[in-house]
């Protein structure tokens, strides 16, 4: 039994790739598969340790119990292997994952139930655990297995040999192509949120924070370019309408533009998949830039990423970070905006020679290009070097309540009081300005009225933390949960503001309470306008499921059934300004007549918009937002008769 669990309470399923890889090399195996039978037990963020023991346990109890893991789900599943070794003392734990991977010493003895930790990639180390146990070897007789850690017949620590890494990466057989991962329901309809697919493993860097799957500061290997393409055929006919890419630098190199090129004729061919998402490359190299045109031409849509992680050139040296320079994320900001591309950024708050100052101003300096920022508060992660030279940077950190992540709170640069002064601002940024619950306003306040995005964030954190509005609490109580590593918190929070009439009403009672009266009143009419807009254009998230029209919120759009998907359609929308003609001008930085101009226009939405934002996947939210078509424009008087 292969046991993965996602970190977001969702609809529906994360894609357990890494369990599926592992089912493939078993039944791949002519020796093993007349012998073995393999189950996956993919489990969503939220579910109990007692919902889970009653999959795992109510049945045939397994004689090889392997967990996939990681630092949101070790506290469950060593408490699940240690009620399986009460059922079944006999029984086999084996745990792998990156946040085990090196760490056998501190696993054994919080988990005593655990036998095995793979160390490194797990498909061919799993297999040949697999196999000693199926010709009767003993859990502490596997000295000849490379890449694990397993307790000697004494109850001590034995590592053996790392195991090389995999060079031909063809030799896992595709879980997809060989039926070892489910993909469909009994109605043919795809069970995942998005498709995941490896292209290549490893990467060529070294940052101090990171430890990508333990192939840091290596060679890149890849999958064959036949089978990638045999698999996006699949996802094809299925409908797929996201593939992401479980890659540390996608286009990077030439291969990545052969796997577009034949995205890009599985989706003429057949209409799917619509997007692409990935981690791109840190660099932008001209494979990029063919690509982000090949992608534009096809309609192919994708979020790039500016990784820059921090504009402190302090905080970049304790990285081990050879940034991109100031001018050349600028200039390759300023033209995926002029290809009409969605971008954004990513930075880490923490980083040992980051000040509250320098993050601030890094994160304005930013904004001013690209406003949707991904914040990520710095934790240790095992085996990076940030974790192995603690003392060196003065830091101290906390395990969080409900994962096993090291969580930051102070070093020589950032104290304690500043630390809690930004992870309030972290959640504002991230819930409202990373995952799009506005974003449109942030340009034209800046323009027309001088506010930073920080000072937008700030006003709307203080209005929160000292309103007497009902619909506020829910996000005062979000906040607050959010820090220390309440990362759901962020999910409820997001729900909230997009799914629920009260969410959308505080955001309303705080534009007309602190914004809209601080405006200049020559540009206080349009701006709020844009706001308008910005709610408008949210994704639809029916709180009571896709195609309900709860009695709540009576303002739903209809849904329209089309070819091969549904959209929601809010028709004949008002406008008092060409809001899709001026912005686009702003973001390009052409000069813009703000003089009142009414526009109608229809919404579309696409459908299904609830699992992406529950699960804060700023990423896929951005295919659910609201798509203008012009109907006509109208002239002052038939706006003044519609007011």
């Amino acid at each position: 039994m292969l046991v993965q669990q996602g970190v977001w309470d969702m609809p529906l399923e994360s894609m357990p790739l890494a369990s599926g890889y592992l089912k493939a090399m078993i039944l791949d195996d002519p020796d093993l598969n007349p012998r073995v039978s393999v189950d996956i037990a993919n489990f969503r963020g939220g579910v109990t340790h007692g919902e889970m023991a009653r999959r795992l346990f109510s049945r045939q109890l397994p004689d090889v119990l392997a967990f996939s893991v990681l630092g949101w789900n070790v506290r469950a599943f060593g408490a699940l292997a240690e009620t399986f070794k009460q059922l079944k003392p006999d029984g086999w734990v084996v745990f792998g994952g990156t946040h085990v991977a090196g760490q056998a010493e501190r696993v054994f003895r919080e988990h005593p139930a655990v036998d095995v930790v793979v160390n490194g990639e797990g498909e061919i180390t799993f297999r040949e655990l697999v196999r000693a146990h199926v010709y009767g070897r003993g859990r502490t007789d596997l000295a000849d297995v490379e890449g694990i850690s397993y307790r000697s017949p004494g109850g001590t620590p034995v590592t053996t040999a790392d195991r090389p890494r995999i060079e031909d990466l063809d030799v896992i057989p595709s879980p997809f192509l060989t039926g070892a991962i489910d993909l469909v329901d009994e109605d043919g309809v795809f069970l995942y949120d998005v498709a995941l697919v490896e292209t290549n493993r490893g990467c060529p860097y070294k940052c101090a924070f990171c430890y990508w799957g333990g192939a840091v500061g290596q060679r890149v290997r890849a999958f064959s370019r036949t089978r990638l393409r045999a698999e996006l055929e699949l996802f094809a006919k299925l409908k797929v309408h996201t593939v992401v890419a479980c890659d540390a630098n996608f286009g990077m190199m030439p291969i990545d533009l052969e796997l577009v090129e034949d995205l890009i004729e599985i989706k003429e061919k057949h209409g799917f998949p619509c997007a692409f998402e990935t981690s791109w490359a840190k660099n932008k190299s001209k494979v990029f830039y063919e690509i982000v045109r090949r992608m534009k031409e096809a309609g192919l849509r994708s979020s790039f990423t500016l990784a820059l992680q921090s504009l402190s050139t302090d905080a970049l040296d304790t990285m081990n970070r050879r940034n991109m320079k100031v001018n050349a994320w600028q200039d390759l900001a300023e033209w995926l905006g002029e290809e009409g591309m969605d971008c954004y950024a990513e930075l880490i708050w923490g980083a040992p020679g980051e000040t509250v100052e320098s993050f601030i101003a890094g994160y304005d300096e930013l904004s001013r290009h690209v406003s949707r920022i991904a914040i990520y508060p710095i934790m240790l992660l095992p085996n990076t070097d940030y974790s192995d030279n603690k003392d060196v940077h003065g830091i101290v950190a906390l395990r969080g309540d409900q994962d096993d992540f090291e969580y930051v709170l102070a070093h020589r640069t950032m104290s304690f009081e500043d630390n809690a002064r930004m992870q309030r601002f972290l959640f504002w940024a991230r819930v409202v300005a990373e995952n799009a619950v506005l974003r449109h306003c942030w340009l034209p306040l800046r323009t027309f009225a001088g506010w930073q995005q920080s000072q937008v964030l700030s006003s709307l954190a203080d209005w929160a933390d000292t309103s007497t509005q009902p619909e506020t609490a829910p996000l005062r109580e979000a906040a607050a949960r959010a820090h220390g590593g309440g990362a759901p918190a962020y999910g409820t929070a997001i729900g909230y503001l997009f799914a629920h009439p009260a969410g959308r009403r505080a955001l309303r009672h705080w534009w007309e309470e602190a914004v809209s009266p601080k405006l200049p009143a020559e540009h206080r009419t349009f701006l709020d306008e844009v706001f308008r807009y910005d709610l408008l254009t949210q994704p639809v998230c029916p709180a009571a499921g896709a195609g309900s029209r709860p009695a709540a919120d009576p303002d739903l759009p209809d849904l329209e059934e089309l070819p091969g998907r549904d959209l929601y359609v809010r028709k004949g929308v008002l406008l008092g300004y060409d809001l899709p003609a001026l912005l686009t001008k702003l973001r390009a930085g052409q000069p813009v007549d703000v003089s009142p101009a009414p526009t109608e226009v229809d919404l579309y939405y696409r459908s299904g918009a609830l699992n992406a934002v529950l699960s804060t996947n700023h990423e896929e939210i951005m295919h659910f937002m609201g798509v203008p078509r012009y109907v006509r424009q109208r002239d002052r008087a038939s706006l003044s008769g519609r007011a």
